[in-house]
Formats: structure tokens, sequence, C-alpha cells
């Protein structure tokens, strides 16, 4: 109590306005006012970090099953091959961060089945001894083994959603075709083999399993009739500083080579998912920024009703500023105790949302996202404290402008006007 009786009387008189009056009916309405423009306010902040969390945590889960099936940092020759590839890897495995590294051949084909079923596909040729080195594909297999993969059997791997496009499965044939094909007299005839389906998997990716196919690579080397791997494929201990890692291993490298992170890799997805991200979190300021707005209305109405308390703080020696800083006060408290209000409500359910959402999927008999529709069952949540941070500090700073032009009418104010009905 004697730390508050030492405050500045601007503080003082700041918080007694924004305490519930009981005195009239007219101060508690105006302190009903405030509250809920400090509820506005908490549920703006909370609201933002939940769904920026989930955000991040439909982002981080899609990453994740993207990274299960690409390498974290791809190394690839520009004319199309890596003779000497074995080289190239021990000298990149001497950087600290490169955990593993396969070899790989990639080319788009078409694959067929029964005369009608036509789909396209990247195929991917990759070393089975050597893939788990750099992907999680081996454990993602639903259906046969991806250690069927051998050389000269010509085995392939196809995603779930493109074998059941092709109407095919395990033990079936299909036949791939490539662009690049054979001169003949009766003109470009494509290059066509057939491949028996060794295995099927499923990356949790959409777009994985829809279209990747993989066959062993000294088979895609015959198929494209190229003598050696296209490049590398390499795991990175801190996925996170692939773009950081992929800079310095191109520094490490001949310049025929090129080195592209994950994130390259996939720009465009990336991309989208970074400018939604930034729609969301204006949309959702704009919300936060009406419940701050909502304090103008309440310091008006303050105004109005303490004119007779500003005219005699006037007329005992308080400046136009000093009356200013009361009302800043009042309403800077509202924003604050709004935005640590928020933030502490929006930080516990995000974190817990594991926990929250099931409770009301099973107190409504409900399901969000079902398994049948999505590749993902739950609500995933990752919170990033610097998104809580900025979140805190714009809806303080939305708050604190709200209460300008209420204190500047406060402080012009005339003491003679405001007690000649008094």
């Amino acid at each position: 109590m004697s730390m508050i009786r030492n405050l500045p009387y601007e503080w003082l008189v700041g918080l007694r306005y924004t305490r519930a009056g009981k005195r009239s009916s007219r101060n508690s309405f105006i302190s009903f006012i405030s509250l809920i423009s400090m509820s506005g306010i908490a549920l703006g902040v909370a609201a933002l970090i939940i769904i920026l969390s989930v955000m991040n945590g439909f982002r981080k889960d899609v990453t994740d099953h993207m990274l299960s099936v690409l390498a974290h940092v791809e190394v690839f020759s520009k004319d199309g091959s890596m003779p000497d590839w074995q080289e190239q890897a021990k000298t990149l495995s001497k950087h600290p961060e490169v955990k593993g590294y396969a070899p790989f051949v990639q080319t788009q084909a078409m694959l067929l089945h029964g005369g009608s079923e036509l789909r396209p596909a990247v195929v991917r040729g990759v070393l089975p001894e050597r893939e788990p080195n750099v992907s999680d594909l081996a454990g993602q297999v639903k259906q046969g083994s991806f250690n069927s993969l051998r050389s000269g059997e010509f085995n392939i791997v196809l995603g779930v959603d493109l074998a059941r496009a092709l109407h095919v499965t395990v033990g079936d044939k299909v036949t791939m075709a490539l662009a690049k094909g054979t001169v003949t007299p009766a003109g470009l005839v494509p290059r066509m083999r057939s491949f028996t389906v060794a295995a099927l998997f499923r990356a949790g990716h959409p777009e994985f399993d829809a279209t990747l196919a993989f066959i062993h690579i000294e088979d895609a080397q015959k198929m494209l009739r190229i003598d050696a791997p296209a490049g590398l494929r390499l795991r990175l201990a801190d996925m996170h500083r692939a773009p950081e890692v992929a800079q310095e291993l191109q520094r490490m490298v001949p310049s025929s080579l090129t080195v592209r992170d994950w994130s390259q890799l996939n720009a465009t997805w990336f991309g989208a998912v970074q400018i939604e991200k930034r729609m969301m979190f204006v949309v959702l300021t704009l919300v936060v920024a009406v419940a701050a707005f909502n304090l103008v209305s309440t310091l008006v109405m303050t105004v109005t009703d303490k004119q007779a308390d500003i005219a005699i703080l006037r007329t005992l020696g308080a400046s136009p500023r000093s009356i200013m800083k009361i009302f800043v006060i009042q309403g800077a408290l509202v924003g604050v105790l709004g935005a640590l209000i928020g933030v502490s409500g929006g930080v516990l359910v995000a974190t817990n949302i594991d926990v929250i959402v099931p409770f009301i999927e099973k107190l409504l008999g409900v399901q969000f996202l079902s398994s049948d529709i999505y590749y993902i069952s739950t609500v995933p949540s990752d919170m990033h404290w610097p998104d809580v941070a900025v979140i805190g500090v714009v809806s303080v700073a939305l708050a604190f402008l709200a209460t300008i032009y209420p204190s500047w009418w406060a402080a012009r104010v005339k003491p003679a006007e405001a007690l000649r009905y008094e």
C-alpha cells in the first residue's frame, strides 16, 4: 500500500478511474464498458496465439511428412551425371552437420496399367541400403518390402494413392514410359519397360503418395542410359539450418555441382504457407484492433463524466499534460491487463491443445479431423515464443494508440466551462 501511495498523482487518479465504481450507475456502466474492452483484447490476443500456433503445428506436421521422403539437401550435377559421387560424398561428410548421404537419379515418367490406366509420376532411383540414411521411406511401407528393390529385377515401390489410381497392388505389373525415347524411321518411340510392384508406401503427404515411385538406382540408370547417379541426397543434424548449411556446402564442391536445400526444393508450397500465416496475422490483428479501439468510447465516456474532476485538478495546478497522462494510464492499464490475460490464456490453450480438443470432441460427440478424409486426425500445435511476444507488443501498442485522442480531448477541458453547471 505504501508503494501505491508513493506513486505520482496521475497514476493514483488513473488507477482509481480504472477500478469498478459503485457510487453511481453511470460509473458502474463505464467500468462495465472497460471490462468489455479488456475482455475483447484478451479474447483477440488469445485467438491470435492459438490460431498461429495451430497453423505452425500444421506446417510442422506437413514439413515432417515431406522430409520423411525428401532430403534436407540435394547436390546434383548440372550435366545430369556425377561419376565421382563417392568422392564428393566423402568431401561433404566432413561438414559437421551432414549425418548421412545417398546417391539418386530422378526423372518424370508415365505409368500404365491394363491399357486404360495412365498416371504421371516422379520416378526416383535409389540405393535401398543407403536410403535409410537420408529418409524414413523404408519405415513407411504399408505392403511389401522396400528391400525388394534389387538391381536387374526391375521392381518398383509406389505411393498408396498412385497405386489406387492405377488399380494395382503388390505383385501387379506396371509399364513405365519415359519421354526420352529412341529415334526410329517411324519417329520418336518412348522408352518403355515393365516393372513389378514390390511395395506400397504412405508418406502422409498427398502430393508424394499420389506421384512418387521408387526403383533401384541401377535400373533407373539403364532406363535413362546414363553411367552414374545424377547427384547426392543429404540428411542434416538440424533441418532448420539447411539454408545456411547449403551455402557452406556449395563452397566445398566444384562449380559444376549445385546445392539446394529442402525449402528451395519446395519454394512454392512454403511461400504460400508464409503468405497465409502473414494474412491470418493481419486479419486477427484487426480483431484485436477493434477491441482495443473500444477503449476510445470508454475513455470518451469517462472524460465526459469526470469533467468536474478535471476542472478541479486544473484549478489546483495540474497541467494539461498531467490530465492527458491520467487517461493514457487508464486506457493503457486496460490494454496491458487485457493483453496479459489473453497471452496467458492463449499460451495455456496452445500448449495443451492435444488435451483440450479431444475433450471437446468427446463432450460434443464429433471429430474435427476425420482420419477417413484428412491425413492427420489430431489438431497439432507448435507455439513460437517470438510470435507470442509480437502479439503482446502489438496489442498493447494498439491499446495505447486508442487512448491518445480521448486523453488529448480531456487535456483541452476548460475549468470555467466544466464547473459552470456544477
